[in-house]
């Protein structure tokens, strides 16, 4: 069974795609690893990867209803099951649509229906890449659709893609504390969530904590841009009981590398040993 780890944040802009990226090419030295991107909307781990080998592409679709006419009474009973409001029954004007982009493919309208009027379609909500970056080190992200809401159903299925596929798996989760946040770190074994020392990184970070405890998910705190606001976040997670990972400081020449798209290498001896320091308190809960 996999280890899992997901990166986090309350925000978006706190680094915590750098923080993915470099920790699992690190674990990689050690482990088989794979990364997964779920950052669906706007994947980006992959352009740290030149020289990324495709392994395979897959479609990931949805089963949305499809109301034939003939069958249909009008009764509007898929109508009152459906909890997404993704069905439109006029009975008097003999009118039904489906809005498939309402609609998550729960089943309850087929449930509903006595009358054998409705059948389920696939529909395609994006498409999940899988590469090889080394020997160790893997990487599948998920691509949304544009102008799909389905953000949440196409984390789950690019998790259950890659589940089981190596030691440890590392989610880069999407910023913020919403559903997609949410559903990415679900299952997780341990999260880091990573933020910054101003008064927004603290704000969000409160939120994005209350959420874990809420799920009841293991978690501690990696600060990245150390040095670059206040002490407050230190004070915060003192007071909190909330265990401090590690920091990285902010340094032009490790923030250079990442604005090229390039991962950190060995000569910054600062910022490696920062993310050694994160590594060990990872490794601690491997078991």
């Amino acid at each position: 069974m996999s280890f899992k780890i997901a990166i986090a944040s309350g925000k978006g802009g706190t680094g915590k795609t750098t923080i993915s990226v470099n920790l699992a090419q690190m674990l990689s030295e050690k482990k088989d690893v794979l990364l997964a991107d779920c950052d669906v909307e706007e994947p980006n781990a992959s352009i740290f990867f030149s020289k990324k080998q495709l392994i395979d592409s897959l479609e990931c679709n949805k089963q949305i209803p499809e109301i034939n006419t003939k069958n249909c009474t009008f009764c509007r009973k898929c109508v009152e099951y459906c909890v997404f409001n993704a069905l439109s029954i006029i009975p008097e004007l003999k009118f039904q649509q489906v809005h498939a982009d309402l609609c998550h493919s729960c089943g309850a309208c087929s449930i509903a229906c006595k009358y054998d009027a409705i059948t389920e379609v696939e529909q395609q909500i994006g498409f999940i890449q899988y590469f090889k970056l080394s020997s160790n080190l893997k990487l599948a992200e998920g691509r949304l659709k544009i102008g799909s809401p389905m953000q949440t159903m196409m984390i789950s299925q690019l998790k259950d893609f890659v589940e089981d596929k190596a030691d440890i798996l590392i989610y880069d989760a999407p910023p913020g504390t919403s559903c997609p946040m949410v559903e990415t770190v679900a299952d997780a074994n341990f999260v880091v969530l990573v933020t910054e020392p101003t008064p927004f990184g603290l704000y969000d970070l409160k939120l994005a904590i209350e959420v874990l405890r809420q799920i009841k998910i293991p978690f501690g705190v990696f600060i990245n841009k150390a040095g670059l606001g206040s002490e407050e976040i230190y004070s915060y997670l003192k007071l909190e009981n909330i265990k401090l990972l590690g920091e990285v400081p902010f340094a032009k020449d490790y923030a250079s590398r990442y604005a090229e798209g390039n991962l950190f290498s060995s000569d910054l001896r600062n910022i490696s040993k920062c993310y050694k320091q994160l590594i060990f308190e990872i490794e601690r809960r491997l078991g």
